[in-house]
């Protein structure tokens, strides 16, 4: 059963949805405790752990039956006047077109494009272990410098207050005559960024890649603090601080303990909140929150600590990587209850989006609930 499900996962990743190893594992091992004979175990225990998204819902449908029942459903048929073949360069020039004539004297149109330009577009639960790791290289890139603040600090400035002290000094040099007044302005520091990622079971196919976004974040040398949220709520600030990403995720593993999940986001912010935010840390920060929006939790306590996180942030941003499905609305409970307390609402699941996050975080979106409508 074993191998069979490995087959299976393989026939869904090729159907478009995110059957990572760890989700085709927790399918074998549902199958060790089902009766396999019976049509209904089966599906069911593939829906459940394979599926995260509503729109997986017919492909999956689509594969169980052909996997298992060995039947396929029908198709329109429709006849290609071109067959498409597209190669890839490592240029990262605009993808160009051209028609040849193949071995058969068919017309081919061949694309060229850039890996890049495809990463940047492709959604991160349909990555492979190849682009994984050109995807780690454009992170290290963004930058996540928060919104810039008022000091109480000043420094010298060419027009602002007047700086007594500077203007004698030079006057000294001048029989004591104040020929050239100095002045000073507050001085101006990035704002803090503070991120809480969801590792829960919902979020699997997206935590690996938001994962590495907090340790970007952190080894930035920016005022970046990264936690993450499952049943329970882990800093993870000191140990994504090494520059070897390898050692920064395996010191992180070690640290938490509830990965892949449930998740109680109400009980998780509220535990922020209490112990860190309102000591300081979330004191006219920039709040991140990376979440699917699914709590287990009771959603009043979720909408009572967002409304404290709104009192005491700068900006409350919210990343939802289901946001980018078509037709998506927020209907999860958890998502509906916080929404009213965010900010900026962007989807997060892909290179592009990270980088709309990167500015957003910076201050120049500043447009409420970035088009959750």
């Amino acid at each position: 059963m074993l191998e069979a499900a490995v087959a299976f996962g393989r026939l869904l990743c090729r159907a478009g949805l995110a059957a990572g190893t760890d989700r085709v594992v927790e399918f074998a091992r549902a199958l060790e405790e089902l009766d396999v004979t019976r049509r209904e175990d089966m599906y069911w225990a593939g829906r459940v752990t394979l599926c995260s998204r509503p729109e997986d819902l017919e492909p999956y449908d689509r594969a169980f039956e052909a996997f298992w029942e060995g039947r396929e459903r029908a198709r329109p048929l429709r006849q290609p006047k071109m067959r498409l073949e597209v190669s890839v360069e490592d240029s990262v020039q605009p993808p160009k077109k051209s028609v040849e004539k193949d071995p058969a004297g068919e017309e081919a149109v061949r694309l060229r494009y850039s890996p890049v330009d495809v990463l940047r577009a492709k959604d991160f639960a349909l990555y492979t272990a190849e682009e994984f790791a050109e995807l780690h290289k454009l992170l290290a890139d963004l930058s996540f410098s928060g919104a810039l603040r008022r000091s109480r600090r000043l420094e010298p400035a060419p027009r602002g207050r007047h700086d007594p002290r500077r203007t004698l000094r030079g006057a000294l040099r001048t029989g004591g005559e104040p020929l050239r007044h100095r002045f000073r302005k507050a001085r101006r520091r990035p704002r803090r960024v503070v991120f809480l990622c969801d590792i829960s079971g919902s979020m699997s196919s997206y935590s690996r890649v938001l994962l590495r976004l907090l340790h970007a974040g952190v080894v930035s040398g920016e005022p970046v603090e990264a936690f993450v949220m499952g049943t329970r709520l882990t800093r993870v600030t000191r140990e994504l601080a090494s520059r070897d990403p390898d050692r920064a995720f395996g010191e992180a593993a070690g640290t938490v303990r509830d990965w892949s999940g449930g998740t109680r986001l109400g009980d998780t912010i509220k535990e922020f909140v209490d112990r860190w935010g309102q000591r300081g840390m979330a004191r006219g920060a920039v709040v991140v929150i990376l979440s699917d929006g699914w709590d287990r939790g009771d959603v009043a306590v979720l909408a009572e600590q967002m409304r404290r996180i709104k009192r005491l942030a700068h900006r409350v941003i919210w990343v939802n990587p289901l946001k980018a499905a078509p037709g998506y609305q927020p209907l999860a409970k958890g998502m509906a209850a916080a929404l009213p307390y965010v900010d900026v609402f962007l989807s997060g699941h892909n290179f592009e989006s990270l980088e709309e996050l990167a500015v957003t975080v910076a201050g120049a979106v500043g447009d409420r609930q970035g088009g959750a409508g």
